[in-house]
């Protein structure tokens, strides 16, 4: 259920940026008899605007992703350390492993992401 409701926000997100990439503010005007400057016409989100905007939300989701992971990881190892004590310590050695894995791919997209922006 969890994954369903996490798939429409997604498919939202897409549609708000793929709109936003796509709009217009001077579609109403003219023929350039309106105070435009060399026909041009100004538009919602600019080439520069866009990149920043998709740099500034990948690296959102990109967090996102990386704590929701994080925390599946270390929920199902408190599970697995409640089922067995015996193995806790081998357990949490491979959740720190692991979720130190996930944060530094999480902070290389992130980067990434940042990168795009400036």
């Amino acid at each position: 259920m969890n994954s369903k409701r996490t798939s429409k926000w997604m498919l939202a997100l897409l549609a708000v940026g793929y709109l936003l990439a796509g709009a217009d503010v001077a579609m109403a005007q003219g023929d350039g008899d309106h105070g435009d400057a060399g026909g041009e016409h100004a538009t919602f989100l600019t080439t520069d605007g866009a990149r920043k905007l998709g740099g500034a939300i990948g690296a959102g989701l990109v967090v996102m992703g990386g704590a929701a992971g994080i925390a599946r990881i270390g929920g199902s190892a408190v599970e697995s350390m409640a089922r067995q004590p015996e193995v806790a310590g081998n357990i949490s050695t491979a959740m720190i492993i692991t979720a130190a894995m996930i944060e530094g791919a999480t902070l290389f997209a992130v980067v990434v992401g940042l990168l795009a922006v400036l």
